[in-house]
């Protein structure tokens, strides 16, 4: 499943307990900043082989956002 994936990487990046991730989570709120965001999609990009275009990054506000982006393009 893709948010478990995506859930894992956050978690990685945002130093979080996985449980206290959930599609409404916004990466603002995991405490991640601008690096880690860039980072955390470089990642994700690697991961499901997708391209997160830099215009559409700011659109990409919470986890469930990045779910429906990146199963839309997978």
């Amino acid at each position: 499943m893709v948010f478990d994936k995506i859930k894992e990487i956050v978690s990685e990046y945002a130093d979080v307990d996985p449980e206290k991730i959930t599609l409404e989570s916004s990466l603002e709120d995991l405490g991640m900043d601008s690096l880690d965001v860039v980072d955390l999609f470089m990642n994700i990009e690697d991961e499901f082989n997708i391209e997160l275009p830099e215009d559409e990054m700011e659109n990409l506000k919470t986890l469930g956002d990045l779910v429906e982006y990146v199963e839309a393009h997978n």
